[in-house]
C-alpha cells in the first residue's frame, strides 16, 4: 500500500500485498482509533472512493486500484513504551517472508478492547511506512512466547493455511505448536490426549468466554507430563486444533486450572501465587515447527520461558519434593 499524497485527503495505491482484501478491513487497519461505525458511514456516504467511484464495504480491492480516504480524526495512540515495553520485542527470526518474535506476557497482539497499541501496531511504527506486516496467528494477551507475522501477502496466506492444518495432520504440512503450562494439581498420565468440544459465547459485559459443550466445535490437545511436584504439574501442551482459549478451558474442565489464569483458574490460588512471585498466567508458547511459507522446507523456532516462570519453578523445587522428571 503506497500513499500518493500527504494532504488531508489520503490517496492510497493498492499493491500486490493488499490485492483481494475487503475495503472495510483495509480501512479499519488504516484508520486505527476511528470507530468502526464511523468508517462504515464514510463508505456509505460516498466519501471513500475507489478509482473515483463509490464502492461497497465488501468490495475486494485489486492491485492498481486508487483508494481515496477522506480526512478522519484518529484518537491519539499511546506510546510504544506504554504498551508494556513493546519497543523491545525479542526477535527470534526474520527473512523476506516472515518475522518471528518472542511476545512478552501482558501485551495484546493488536489494539482494540481498550488497548490502543498492540504488538502489530508497535512493529509497524518501527518499520518503513507502507511495508506489509500482518499477524499470522494470535496469542492471548496473558500468554507469552512465539508469534509469527507475515511480511508479504503470499507468505501470510501460506502461513494461514499452515495454521489451519495444525500439528502433523495432513501429511505433516501443518504447524506443530507446543506450549509450556503449569497447572494446579498432580497430573498422573505421562501422555494424555484430550478431545472436548468448545463453545464460544459472550458474557453480559461483552467479554468473550469459552466452555466445554456438546454443541461446540471439535478441539483436541495432547498433554505430556514434564515435571511434577506435590501440588503442581508442568505440562507440554500440543495443539491439534486452534480454538480460542483451548488449552485453558480443556485444563480447567479436567480440574487442573492453569496457575495464574484470571479467566478460568482458581482465583484464591492466584492471589496466593501472586504473593509468591507468580503474577501472570503460566502459559508460554515455547516451540513451533512448520513448513516455510516460501519453499515448504521445515523450520523450527524455540523461545525459552522467561525468568518470571523459571524462577517460580525453581522456588517450587526448593520448597517441594519433585517426583517426576526434570523440567528441561
Amino acid at each position: 500500500m503506497t500513499e500518493i499524497s500527504k494532504n488531508s485527503v489520503i490517496n492510497v495505491l493498492i499493491t500486490e500485498n493488499e490485492h483481494g482484501q475487503r475495503l472495510d478491513n483495509l480501512l479499519l487497519k488504516h484508520c486505527k482509533g476511528v470507530p468502526k461505525s464511523h468508517v462504515y458511514r464514510l463508505v456509505r456516504s460516498g466519501q471513500v472512493r475507489v478509482n473515483g467511484r463509490r464502492a461497497d464495504v465488501s468490495y475486494r480491492l485489486m492491485q492498481g486500484d486508487l483508494l481515496r480516504i477522506p480526512p478522519v480524526r484518529i484518537a491519539q495512540q499511546d506510546t510504544v513504551s506504554r504498551a508494556g515495553g513493546a519497543t523491545h520485542l525479542p526477535l527470534l527470526h526474520e527473512d523476506d517472508c516472515m518475522l518471528v518474535i518472542d511476545k512478552p506476557a501482558g501485551i495484546a497482539v493488536h489494539g482494540g478492547s481498550g488497548v490502543s497499541l498492540g504488538v502489530i501496531e508497535a512493529l509497524r511504527q518501527q518499520r518503513p511506512p507502507g511495508r506489509f506486516l500482518e499477524l499470522a496467528h494470535r496469542l492471548d494477551r496473558e500468554t507469552s512466547g512465539i508469534l509469527l507475522l507475515g511480511k508479504k501477502r503470499s507468505a501470510l496466506l501460506a502461513l494461514h493455511e499452515t495454521f489451519r492444518r495444525h500439528g502433523t495432520t495432513g501429511g505433516g504440512h501443518g504447524a506443530d505448536k507446543r506450549y509450556l503450562v503449569l497447572v494446579s494439581g498432580r497430573w498422573l498420565a505421562p501422555l494424555r490426549q484430550v478431545s472436548l468440544p468448545l463453545y464460544k459465547y459472550l458474557l453480559p459485559s461483552g467479554e468473550r468466554r469459552v466452555r466445554v459443550a456438546d454443541d461446540g466445535k471439535p478441539a483436541q490437545t495432547v498433554f505430556r507430563l514434564l515435571a511434577r511436584w506435590q501440588n503442581y504439574s508442568l505440562l507440554e501442551a500440543e495443539l491439534c486444533s486452534g480454538r480460542t482459549h483451548q488449552i485453558r478451558v480443556h485444563l480447567a474442565h479436567l480440574g487442573f486450572p492453569i496457575a495464574g489464569d484470571d479467566k478460568y483458574g482458581n482465583f484464591d490460588l492466584n492471589k496466593s501465587l501472586a504473593r509468591q512471585g507468580l503474577k501472570r498466567m503460566f502459559l508460554h508458547a515455547w516451540k513451533i515447527r512448520l513448513p516455510h511459507p516460501a519453499d515448504g522446507r521445515q523450520v523450527a523456532f524455540e523461545a525459552p520461558p522467561p525468568p518470571a516462570l523459571t524462577n517460580f519453578l525453581q522456588r517450587l523445587s526448593d520448597q517441594e519434593q519433585q517426583d517426576y522428571g526434570d523440567p528441561w
